[in-house]
């Protein structure tokens, strides 16, 4: 009997009409889940794993009676929460042929198409965003495995020109290695410094600007503090807050006059590279040594998938390379998938980001791009007509910071001896705590210089001015509800 018999034929229908129910449906789905996690696990209270083992379809029955409860609409088009791409339909389609072919994209031999199509995508992305042909891609996780892979490129390469070899000698004994890096760098950078053992706190962090910036002034001080040795700067195109991006024409040259290799955080904030109307805010940084961000943000893929670029390609592999006896070594025309990524089995990530990328097209990126930035201009404007609102960064991507405050209107002097920023901070995380309440929206919070604020992040594939309008009246309702409950008046 064929192992795919139709027991198993109709546990996969079963997974697929329940994926496009939820799809069809999840525009109309309220932002907050049913569940919390909490309650997730009471729903799996007194399952015990069975011995014999259910039927395939019971199996997924069981799997989505408890798990559709506690699933956020994160695909939907008014999650604002966190920068999240909305897994477009395109390459979930793909990514569900990818699972089916259940392809180990290690290497060429064991999976040429897989190896194939990431060559491909990996070559269609350097025209995209319009980075040197040369430079190597790897297929990761994320943008944190980008980070630290190409941190551990550069690391190889500076090193290597002190005459070190770090991937067979370690760090003990290694010249040091200064660290330049904005203060309001994203965690994910810190973390590769930590996973390479370049540290978290052995840093020189360089001062930001009010939007989150780097400042060039300091830049330029801590450069000239930086000694002699291996230097590495790490820069950043998109604030998470902010979406503010450095001066890369102002700052790589300097970095790049005093040997430094230059590393470019771009998570959501390189796409703009891809979008004619943005570009310039990026401007410059096609000149650093390696970049990481996203697939699963502004290209919309789903998760897991970011890319890791490197101009030094023998660097990339060097880092990267994991050869044994066994596995198969790339010829010279053949691109070897494991020498660009810390994994050695993993997914075949290439299979989508080729399929959405021939859905999409450079125009459909570059559409794309700027209808989200739009939009979120749409939304600050909607949101500061209201009295007590103030949109705190100038909107030049996709990401809004919104203050409430009662400012001059607020009754009386604040409350137990708060002052005035501290009695905001609460009136922030009531107007939040309202809005993830209702759920017509998600939203969150984050601090912004000391002071809690909302944070509003539109990535979502289908997010559309309707989105945009009845997230904004629902935001304002909430706003308006907690100053009806505070007694904050506006003239």
């Amino acid at each position: 009997m064929s192992q795919y018999d139709d027991r198993f034929t109709s546990a996969l229908q079963l997974a697929f009409d329940a994926a496009m129910q939820y799809r069809r449906g999840v525009h109309d789905t309220p932002a907050q889940p049913v569940d919390s996690y909490a309650q997730q696990l009471q729903r799996w209270e007194g399952v015990a794993l069975p011995a014999q083992g259910l039927p395939p379809e019971q199996a997924v029955q069981a799997l989505l009676e408890r798990a559709r409860p506690g699933l956020r609409a994160m695909t939907g088009g008014r999650f604002f929460g966190w920068v999240n791409g909305a897994s477009h339909p395109v390459g979930l389609a793909a990514d569900w042929l990818t699972a089916a072919w259940g392809q180990n994209a290690a290497n060429h031999l064991a999976a040429p198409a897989a190896a194939a199509a990431e060559t491909v995508a990996a070559r269609w992305l350097l025209e995209l965003l319009r980075l040197p042909p040369e430079c190597s891609v790897g297929f990761v996780t994320g943008a944190t495995m980008a980070n630290f892979t190409a941190l551990a490129a550069a690391r190889s390469a500076l090193l290597a020109r002190e005459g070190w070899d770090v991937e067979a000698d370690g760090l003990y004994g290694a010249p040091p290695l200064t660290v330049l890096v904005s203060e309001e760098a994203h965690v994910t950078v810190y973390a590769g410094l930590q996973y390479l053992g370049l540290g978290r706190r052995r840093v020189r962090r360089v001062r930001a600007q009010a939007d989150g910036s780097m400042d060039a002034a300091d830049f330029e001080r801590a450069l000239g503090e930086a000694g002699v040795g291996p230097l590495l700067v790490l820069l950043q195109a998109g604030h998470v807050n902010t979406g503010a991006c450095d001066d890369f024409r102002r700052l790589i040259p300097l970095a790049r006059a005093r040997g430094a290799w230059v590393h470019v955080d771009g998570a959501f904030g390189l796409w703009a590279r891809a979008c004619p109307g943005r570009a310039a805010l990026v401007d410059g940084v096609e000149q650093a040594d390696s970049w990481a961000t996203d697939g699963h943000k502004w290209l919309q893929l789903p998760y897991d998938s970011g890319f890791v670029i490197v101009r030094d390609a023998d660097a990339h592999r060097r880092a990267m390379t994991a050869a044994a006896s066994y596995l198969p070594a790339a010829q010279a025309a053949e691109r070897d998938p494991t020498q660009y990524v810390p994994e050695l089995s993993r997914r075949a990530r290439g299979f989508a980001a080729c399929a959405l990328l021939l859905h999409l097209g450079r125009d459909g990126v570059a559409a794309m791009v700027q209808r989200h930035c739009e939009l979120a201009r749409d939304m600050a404007d909607a949101l500061a007509r209201e009295p007590g609102v103030a949109v705190l960064n100038a909107v030049v991507l996709n990401q809004v910071l919104v203050r409430f405050s009662a400012g001059h209107a607020a009754p009386g002097a604040p409350r137990g001896g708060e002052d005035a920023g501290q009695v905001d901070d609460a009136l922030n995380a009531a107007v939040i705590a309202r809005v993830q309440a209702d759920a017509t929206c998600f939203a969150g919070g984050t601090r912004w210089h000391g002071r809690w604020v909302m944070r509003i992040s539109v990535i979502g594939f289908s997010a559309d001015p309707d989105d945009i309008q009845r997230s904004a009246d629902a935001i304002r309702k909430a706003w308006r509800a907690v100053r009806r409950e505070e007694n904050i008046q506006f003239s």
